[in-house]
């Protein structure tokens, strides 16, 4: 051989290895993680024990001990994620292989050996926005020169035959203008049965056999190209993964909300990403999106069963992208997010009550998951993604009724009287014990488990001269940072109420409709922010005139909870106005680097964005052939449960009755 070929095989040798995922020290690394997470909350739930039993434990200040350590234990797998990948930034280490990060430049960039299928599933969504993403995205991909290793297609769910019309001729016109006849397609399915999932797996049916991957987008996602071709590298070189996902970011936000959103998303995400990867490793999550899925493993494994039971718990699986990376990980196949990749974007609801439906949709979805702990096979880390997951939102209902109980305890105190002699021949009174210090160092506690990650997020950014002039500059940044936190405080009563009310609401049996999202920046009525949020707010009005006439101390500590619900109605009016958000974005505050230095693809995107829709187009031009169709059989999973018992017990935590049979057959 050459000495040329020689040196540049040697090199490629050098770069798949670079490009392999490994994961030194595994075990050991999560022994750490598990370790300090069980020691955090140990020491945080016997300090609240001490306080509590200091005069006696009553059966109100048991329900409080046993709340506080579900839902402060969850807090703390957040911190030490935010603490492992602080760290993991400070020393610029990769979270996974614990080696020094390459940078983009030093990459030897290989021709691809794969075909993947760009998909675009899209349900009732602004055509003109759809196609402008996928335009903008397409020719970034172009540009690279790799073109010719993928297809697009928008896989149309759409039943309101307006829209459908408009997307048609605008993927007819799409197609002529960037000449890409048989590179970008469209299908539009008769029975939009599964949602999305039903027609990701309707598109691996029909054309999966043609295809190595499948890169799945949202209708508001945009990837550029040089991240595309990072993910199927990734792909290549990895042939365990199954699944490779990014980290989309938020942008072209408008509102004050929505830019808060997108601020926080862009300062927190990546480092708490990074925590991630350090201690998931190849058993990460997958948010349905932004992702790089390998079609041999999910069309063998992701072919989704139905719950035992009726609606909304049971029935047809809706938050599909949780279990669909527990049945890749239950077939042999790794789960990896690279939360340093950048060129991955999406958009979001741009006031709360939009954002709030969404959430509302998610936490249905989520508590179908605690259906599932007990199926066989699936990784313990699946299982804990379901757990965490669902604890997303009844940790909400959870904070809830421990500040409620402890109220309720404060006003049993102030209005029954303390008996001093209560074991009757006694030498000394029991005087009342308050355990200042370890109420001091719990209050300390929490406060480092809420706040550090923001700090630490804020830190790595300030010694970061490139990301902190993207956030424009060390002041701005820190004043927007304030402006951030000040915000989630009397936002984070407001959404507790609302999580709560959708946990509630779905054990109670209320199926939640699966619409299409609303993703453009709205300004908020009085009148509907008053119609969802009254509950809310005259709820913290009585709280806080309750705590005021008996229990003035906890007033004080109350106040940031029962303000925020109090001012629920105004915030949300005053946070949806985009004249706030393109004010304060012109001052320089809340900007994100996306903004101060828009990347290629959204530059493209807006400039697509201006493209017209023609009407009349389809008529005017024939027919474009779709590709060949390659059957494959995309079975349901079977899922078999440890046994009966557990299967009834997990039904019962959940609905609080009894399960019915299920029609899947459930082995013991």
């Amino acid at each position: 051989m050459p000495n040329d070929l020689k040196t540049q095989d040697a090199a490629s040798t050098t770069d798949r290895r670079k490009d392999r995922f490994s994961m030194p020290f595994s075990l050991e690394r999560r022994i750490l993680f598990f370790t300090l997470v069980a020691l955090t909350a140990g020491l945080s739930c016997r300090m609240m024990f001490e306080i509590l039993v200091a005069n006696g434990m009553t059966v109100i200040e048991l329900m409080i001990l046993t709340l506080f350590t579900i839902t402060f234990s969850w807090l703390v797998f957040s911190f030490w994620s935010a603490v492992a990948g602080f760290v993991c930034h400070i020393l610029g280490i990769d979270p996974l292989s614990l080696r020094r990060r390459i940078k983009a430049k030093d990459i030897i960039r290989r021709p691809l050996t794969s075909q993947t299928a760009v998909v675009m599933p899209v349900y009732n969504e602004d055509p003109r926005r759809v196609l402008a993403g996928l335009e903008a995205t397409y020719r970034s991909l172009m540009e690279t020169g790799e073109g010719k290793s993928f297809h697009f297609f928008l896989l149309s769910d759409t039943r309101k035959e307006d829209i459908a019309q408009v997307e048609e001729a605008g993927w007819r016109q799409l197609v002529a203008r960037l000449d890409a006849d048989g590179r970008i397609f469209y299908r539009r399915r008769e029975d939009n049965s599964g949602k999305k999932a039903g027609n990701i797996a309707d598109f691996c049916r029909r054309w999966g056999r043609a295809y190595d991957h499948m890169l799945v987008l949202d209708a508001d996602s945009v990837m550029s190209g040089e991240t595309i071709l990072t993910l199927t590298r990734a792909m290549e070189a990895n042939p365990d993964a199954g699944i490779i996902q990014t980290v989309p970011m938020p942008v072209r936000q408008k509102t004050f909300f929505g830019r808060y959103v997108q601020f926080a998303s862009r300062l927190y995400s990546p480092m708490l990403a990074t925590g991630l990867s350090f201690w998931q490793m190849g058993e990460c999550n997958y948010w349905g999106h932004n992702a790089i899925i390998r079609l041999q493993a999910f069309i063998s494994h992701c072919g989704l069963p139905s719950l035992p039971g009726k609606a909304p718990l049971g029935g047809e699986i809706l938050s599909h992208d949780f279990v669909e990376a527990a049945l890749v990980r239950r077939g042999n196949w790794h789960v990896y997010l690279m939360p340093e990749l950048r060129g991955s974007y999406e958009e979001l609801p741009g006031n709360l009550l939009d954002y709030a439906k969404r959430d509302k949709r998610w936490a249905q979805g989520n508590l179908q998951h605690l259906k599932l702990l007990g199926v066989r096979g699936l990784h313990g880390f699946s299982r804990l993604h379901f757990t965490l997951g669902a604890l997303a939102y009844v940790s909400s209902l959870l904070w809830l009724l421990l500040l409620v109980v402890t109220t309720i305890d404060g006003v049993m105190r102030a209005v029954i009287p303390h008996d001093f002699f209560a074991n009757g021949r006694q030498l000394f009174p029991d005087w009342q014990v308050v355990e200042y210090d370890k109420i001091v160092s719990l209050f300390t506690l929490t406060v480092i488990m809420l706040i550090g990650p923001k700090v630490a997020g804020l830190a790595l950014t300030l010694s970061n001269s490139h990301e902190r002039r993207g956030f424009g500059g060390g002041i701005r940044l820190v004043i927007s940072a304030v402006m951030e936190t000040a915000f989630s405080i009397f936002l984070a009563p407001v959404m507790m109420c609302l999580h709560a009310y959708f946990v509630l609401t779905t054990l109670a049996g209320r199926v939640v409709p699966w619409d299409a999202q609303n993703r453009e920046s709205m300004y908020l009525p009085y009148k509907d922010a008053a119609g969802s949020l009254w509950v809310p707010t005259v709820a913290g009005v009585i709280w806080a005139v309750i705590a005021w006439i008996w229990v003035p101390s906890l007033f004080y500590w109350l106040l940031p909870v029962t303000l925020g619900m109090m001012i629920a109605i105004p915030l949300a009016v005053w946070s949806s106005r985009t004249g706030l958000g393109n004010s304060l974005r012109a001052h320089g505050f809340l900007v994100t680097p996306e903004e101060t230095d828009p990347p290629t693809v959204l530059n493209k995107l807006e400039q697509c964005l201006d493209s017209p829709i023609t009407d009349g187009f389809i008529a005017s031009h024939p027919a474009i052939v779709a590709p060949q169709e390659l059957q494959s059989e995309m079975h349901p999973q079977a899922i078999s449960y440890y046994s009966r018992d557990f299967a009834n017990w997990i039904w019962q935590l959940i609905s609080g009755r009894r399960r019915e049979r299920p029609a899947v057959k459930i082995k013991r």
